[in-house]
C-alpha cells in the first residue's frame, strides 16, 4: 500500500477527536479536563503506527512534525511576546469603540496575520469589555480578527502565504479579494454593533462608569514590539531548517525575561491556554494526516468544476481540517482539471520568442487562454525575459490565475472565511477561546459554536458572498 491508496476509514481517529472535543467538554467537562491529553495523544498515536508501520513512510511523517513544530513555535512565540504587551483602554467600551476596535484588528491582520493580531489584541480588547463581556464578543473577535480580516494580502493567512509562495502575485490576491473582504467586514461589523448596541443598553450606566472612571490609556512592556518584529521577519525565512522557529523561541525567550512581572501580572498570564492548544493540536495534526493524504489523492475526481463547487468544497474542509493544506490540495485539483500540458508548453515557447502575440487562436483552441497567460505573466512578472528560464509550475499558476481567476478566489475565500466556522478551523481560533476563558469569560462549547453563532451568523454571509460572486 502507498500513500496515495490510503483507505478513507483511516480519517476515523481524526472523526472520534472531533466527537471527543465536541463532546466531552459538554458532557464530562471535569474528566475531560484531567484527561484530554490522554484523548488526544492516544487517538494520535493511531495513524503514526500505520504510517510507520504499514506505509513505511517515515519521511512524510517528519514533513507533518516538522509543520506541527512550527505551527506551535509561531502559536507560541506569538503568545509569549503578546503576554508582555499590556494595553489599557480608556472609557467605556461602547458600540463604536467596540466596532473600531474589530476593524482595526481585522485590518493589523492582514498586516501580522491573524494569529499576530488575535494573539496581540484580544487581551485589550477583552479587558476594555470587562463589565460586559459576553460570548458574542469573543466570538466576533475570532470572527473578524482570527479569520475574515486576514483574507486581503498573502500575510493575512496561511493558505494566501501559501500561495504567494506558489506564484500568487502579492498585489493579485489584494485586488481580486478585495471585494469579498469589504462584503464579510461590513457585515460581520454591522452585525456586530446591532447586537453590542443592546447589550450596551441593557448594562445600567452606574456600573458602567464605576468600572471604568478609574481607567487611563496606558501602554507597558513596548519593547515586545521589537521581538514581535523579528517573529513576523522570520516567516519568511525557509532555509535552513529550523532557523525560522529558532529565531522564533528566540524572540520569546528575551521576552519572556526582559517583560517585567507586573505586566505579566496584569495580563493574567499564564501557560495553561498555550499548553491546551499544543496538546490538542498535536492530536488534530496526527490524526488529519490520513483526511488529508485521501483528500491529495481524490481531489481530482471529485467533480469539481464550477467556482462555487470549488469555494464550498474547500470552505466545508477548511472547518475542520487545517485551511493551508486544503488550500493547497484544491489548488492541485483545479490545477489538474483545467491546465493542459501542452498549453503550458505553447507559452513556454511564446515567452521564448518575447511573447509576441501570434494567430494561434484559430488553430489552437486554448490559444487565447495561452495568450492571456503570457500577458498575465509580463504584468506582474516584467522581469522575465527568457521562457526556459521561467518554471512551469509559475507558468500553471499564472494558467489558472489569467483564466479561471474566480476558481482560485473562490478557493482562497473558502479556506479563509469557513476558517471561523469552529474553534479547529484556524489556529488562532482555539487559542482566543483558551485566552478568554481563563481571562473569565463563558465561551460556548464546540456544537454551541456552531449552532449559536456560525450557522445563524456566518451561514448567511457565506450563502450571500457565493451569490454575488460564485
Amino acid at each position: 500500500m502507498n500513500i496515495n491508496s490510503i483507505p478513507g476509514w483511516m480519517a476515523l481517529p481524526f472523526v472520534a477527536l472531533l466527537g471527543a472535543i465536541a463532546l466531552f467538554p459538554l458532557l464530562a467537562p471535569r474528566w475531560w479536563e484531567q484527561h484530554y491529553s490522554k484523548v488526544a495523544l492516544g487517538l494520535g498515536v493511531l495513524p503514526v503506527f500505520f504510517y510507520l508501520a504499514l506505509l513505511h513512510q517515515g519521511p512524510h511523517l517528519l514533513e507533518t512534525t516538522h509543520e506541527y513544530v512550527s505551527f506551535i513555535c509561531l502559536i507560541g512565540s506569538l503568545f509569549v511576546v503578546s503576554g508582555g504587551i499590556r494595553i489599557t483602554v480608556k472609557g467605556e467600551s461602547t458600540p463604536w469603540v467596540n466596532t473600531a476596535m474589530l476593524a482595526i484588528g481585522g485590518i493589523v491582520a492582514n498586516l501580522l496575520g491573524t494569529t499576530g493580531a488575535s494573539m496581540l489584541l484580544i487581551r485589550p480588547y477583552l479587558r476594555a469589555n470587562k463589565y460586559r463581556l459576553t460570548a458574542y464578543h469573543v466570538v466576533f473577535f475570532i470572527f473578524i480578527v482570527s479569520n475574515v480580516g486576514g483574507s486581503l494580502t498573502p500575510l493575512g493567512d496561511p493558505p494566501l502565504y501559501l500561495g504567494f509562495l506558489k506564484g500568487v502575485p502579492f498585489l493579485w490576491t489584494v485586488r481580486s479579494l478585495y471585494p469579498a473582504w469589504l462584503v464579510g467586514m461590513a457585515y460581520l461589523l454591522i452585525v456586530f454593533f446591532v447586537m453590542d448596541t443592546f447589550n450596551f443598553r441593557r448594562a445600567p450606566a452606574e456600573i458602567r462608569q464605576k468600572e471604568t472612571s478609574h481607567e487611563t490609556w496606558r501602554f507597558e512592556g513596548l519593547a515586545n514590539f521589537g521581538w514581535l518584529l523579528i517573529i513576523m521577519v522570520a516567516l519568511f525565512i525557509h532555509s535552513p531548517p529550523f532557523l525560522r522557529e529558532g529565531l522564533m523561541i528566540f524572540a520569546a525567550v528575551m521576552s519572556w525575561k526582559t517583560t517585567s512581572a507586573e505586566v505579566h501580572q496584569g495580563n493574567d498570564f499564564s501557560w495553561g491556554p498555550l499548553r491546551e492548544v499544543a496538546v490538542i493540536f498535536a492530536g488534530i495534526f496526527a490524526t488529519m494526516t490520513p483526511a488529508l493524504d485521501w483528500l491529495e489523492a481524490n481531489a481530482g475526481h471529485l467533480g469539481f468544476q464550477s467556482a462555487g463547487s470549488f469555494y464550498w468544497g474547500s470552505g466545508c474542509l477548511s472547518s475542520v481540517l487545517d485551511n493551508a493544506p486544503t488550500y493547497l490540495n484544491f489548488m492541485s485539483a483545479a490545477l489538474g482539471v483545467f491546465v493542459d500540458p501542452a498549453s503550458i508548453q505553447s507559452v513556454h515557447q511564446l515567452l521564448a520568442h518575447g511573447g509576441a502575440i501570434v494567430s494561434t487562436g484559430s488553430q489552437d483552441p486554448n490559444g487565447y487562454e495561452i495568450v492571456r497567460t503570457v500577458a498575465f505573466l509580463k504584468q506582474y512578472y516584467p522581469a522575465l525575459r527568457d521562457g526556459s528560464a521561467v518554471s512551469s509550475a509559475l507558468i500553471e499558476t499564472c494558467f489558472l490565475l489569467a483564466n479561471y481567476s474566480k476558481h482560485v478566489v473562490a478557493i482562497s475565500i473558502g479556506c479563509v472565511f469557513f476558517g471561523a466556522n469552529t474553534y479547529i478551523g484556524n489556529g488562532p481560533n482555539f487559542m482566543v477561546k483558551n485566552i478568554a476563558e481563563h481571562g473569565g469569560a463563558k465561551m460556548p462549547t464546540f456544537f454551541g459554536y456552531i449552532f449559536k453563532y456560525s450557522i445563524p451568523i456566518l451561514l448567511p454571509l457565506l450563502g450571500l458572498i457565493s451569490w454575488l460572486f460564485f
